[in-house]
């Protein structure tokens, strides 16, 4: 091993611990988060494969940073947060109230502007933004929008 940098996030699983994930890698399929970081908890684990985040990137696909992110999740905030993910603490904001979201749909269903054969979701946040409805909004979040309402 040599002159690798000493690691600040060490991971020392207890026997517990490690058939905890080993069941998670079995029962749950595929490439879910869940798998990969009990995945990379495994590998990094110092009493058991002792992989360095290089070789663990490199088997599961992700990158150095998120191997050190799990660690440091581990050390920091315990097992099951490490395992689990980090849980939003508060729901995301809605961009458009009903109002602005009926405009919105208004003026998908009005005519395109002379030159153009159809609305373009990029024109439409243009538009939409000319039109002061919002300050600012991107394509993505009309696309959800006009998704949601059908």
């Amino acid at each position: 091993m040599g002159s690798l940098m000493q690691k600040k996030y060490i991971v020392r699983l207890s026997t517990e611990e490690r058939e905890q994930l080993e069941e998670v890698i079995k029962k749950l399929s595929g490439n879910s988060q869940k798998v990969r970081r009990a995945q990379v908890l495994l590998k990094a684990d110092v009493e058991g494969a002792g992989w360095t985040d290089r070789q663990i990137a490199e088997a599961y696909g992700c990158t150095r940073k998120t191997v050190e992110n799990i660690r440091q999740r581990l050390v920091e905030q315990g097992f099951e947060a490490a395992l689990n993910g980090q849980k939003r603490t508060t729901p995301r904001k809605k961009l458009l109230d009903g109002e602005q979201e009926a405009q919105v749909i208004a003026l998908r269903l009005s005519p395109p502007p002379p030159g153009y054969a159809s609305w373009s979701l990029r024109l439409l946040a243009r538009k939409v933004v000319e039109l002061e409805i919002v300050g600012s909004i991107s394509h993505e979040t009309l696309r959800q929008t006009l998704k949601k309402t059908g």
